[in-house]
């Protein structure tokens, strides 16, 4: 007797399972396909620029990771994710998680307006196209820098806030951890605390869950500027912010409008630059980072980003403005506004403009620059235990170079979406703006805070674009919001 095998069948909750799966699939098609997009675009990248991408800065991170201490010139956040990552000494295995962090920057961006804002689908998708697909967000996941990292923090705390209409005082502690990272990820983020803290003040928020914020950020932030002063004699995040500002007033500080006696304060007065602010070049930078061009370097090798030089400086650079603040304003105009321009010109010098463009044959040799306790060339293959210099791999490069060309966030597309969320503030002036004031300042303040205290950079307008994106969203939800159905009409009561 021959036996028959019985049809399988599905079970009531698996066919239920699958159902759910499949609906959700449909629901969230649009972003679906853009996100696998995306991950190929970043694949691409991984084979076309391994093992890493280099920026001026990234040596400093790789020596905070070989060698912990507080860095003078910037937080130690994102050289700590290095130093955990370390063991494995893989240079990709840091920018595949960096990609990941973009990948998750445009979930955060789509989950927050469909859940939160009851956008349909394609219009999210639309908002998380920018963090998905910008080659200059993409390029700046394969370098060695924190830009990534930041990116997603900035985001995941607007989206925290957004998302609870009514905050706790848990998810006020974890708004505010996330803060500290964000600020000792890149000292810019610091102020974000205000923003968040004035936001939740206007909606009247209690004082547990603001409390519970400020406490969760200051701890860490506090202990890390304890930690600085043990090592750098000075209770605070970075010995940088003075001589940045310094930076900042180079290009117009006349030491003549500024009334400075050399006799009396020698200290400031060896600071002034002798060429006249008219002969001076289009990028401050010169007189920070080029000895050549800088009076810093007259005060010897090592002295830059010192304590007391930090303090000259800050006195020096708000002696200038407060001097002569029709130039300091002119010239943070002009920085401010260079981020809305359709094109991407050199600047701040074409050495810099180019290593954000993929192809660059800038760091296929890296430099050999002494740095702490060794050289920037060492240091990257110590920490690769192997060659770290770019490899630009065909046929991969040249799809990402051709790729670069086209499909990037142009500034005046940005600037159009801060426009719309404007608006967005405007119509909702009763409410002091509404969720859209939230995103839409953090945005402006991301491109006005580089234009006032230091010098406009293009990859400072990274993440402003995904915050941009969220307000100009939030301002259109009215027009893309999906419709709900309307229930049935029941049955008179007897």
């Amino acid at each position: 007797m021959v036996a028959v095998a019985e049809p399988t069948t599905l079970s009531a909750p698996s066919i239920g399972r699958w159902g759910r799966s499949v609906a959700f699939l449909r629901r969230h098609r649009w972003f679906a396909a853009a996100l696998g997009l995306g991950a190929v675009l970043r694949i691409i990248t991984m084979l076309g620029f391994g093992p890493a991408m280099w920026f001026n800065d990234s040596y400093d991170y790789i020596s905070v990771a070989l060698h912990p201490r507080p860095h003078p010139i910037r937080p130690d956040g994102y050289g700590f994710w290095l130093l955990i990552l370390k063991p494995l000494h893989s240079l990709a295995l840091v920018v595949f998680t960096q990609h990941l962090m973009g990948l998750g920057t445009g979930v955060l961006i789509y989950a927050l307006l469909t859940r939160r804002f009851n956008l349909p689908g394609w219009g999210a998708t639309l908002a998380a196209v920018p963090v998905l697909f910008d080659a200059y967000q993409i390029q700046i996941e394969q370098m060695i820098m924190s830009d990534a990292m930041f990116v997603l923090l900035v985001v995941g705390v607007i989206t925290l806030v957004l998302w609870h209409r009514e905050m706790s005082w848990k998810v006020g502690a974890a708004v505010g951890g996330l803060l500290a990272l964000t600020a000792l990820t890149r000292s810019i983020g610091l102020p974000i605390l205000a923003l968040v803290v004035v936001y939740l003040l206007v909606k009247r928020t209690g004082w547990k869950p603001i409390l519970a914020l400020v406490t969760a950020c200051a701890i860490p932030v506090v202990g890390y500027m304890g930690w600085f002063k043990a090592v750098n004699g000075q209770f605070a995040m970075t010995s940088s912010d003075g001589v940045i500002l310094y930076m900042r007033t180079a290009s117009f500080s006349d030491c003549h409008q500024m009334g400075l006696d050399p006799r009396a304060e020698l200290q400031l007065a060896l600071l002034c630059i002798p060429k006249k602010p008219a002969d001076r070049g289009p990028s401050a930078q010169a007189y920070l980072w080029w000895d050549n061009d800088n009076q810093i370097h007259v005060f010897g090798a090592g002295m830059k980003f010192d304590a007391e030089m930090n303090k000259n400086t800050s006195a020096f650079a708000t002696r200038a403005i407060f001097s002569q603040p029709g130039d300091y304003l002119a010239v943070v105009a002009k920085d401010f506004f260079r981020a809305f321009r359709w094109d991407r010109s050199p600047f701040p010098d074409t050495k810099t403009f180019l290593q954000y463009e993929f192809g660059n044959n800038i760091t296929t040799r890296l430099p050999q620059w002494t740095s702490f306790r060794g050289q920037t060339h060492t240091d990257a293959e110590t920490y690769e235990n192997g060659p770290a210099a770019t490899v630009n791999a065909r046929p991969w490069a040249d799809i990402m170079i051709g790729y670069q060309k086209i499909m990037r966030l142009p500034g005046l597309a940005l600037g159009v979406l801060l426009l719309i969320g404007l608006y967005g503030v405007a119509l909702r002036w009763r409410k002091l703006g509404g969720p859209v004031l939230l995103p839409w300042l953090a945005s402006v303040g991301l491109i006005l805070a580089p234009a006032a205290t230091a010098e406009f950079d293009y990859r400072y307008l990274i993440p402003a674009a995904p915050l941009a994106c969220l307000a100009a969203a939030i301002t259109l939800r009215h027009g893309l919001r999906r419709t709900r159905p309307t229930p049935p009409d029941l049955p008179e009561a007897a």
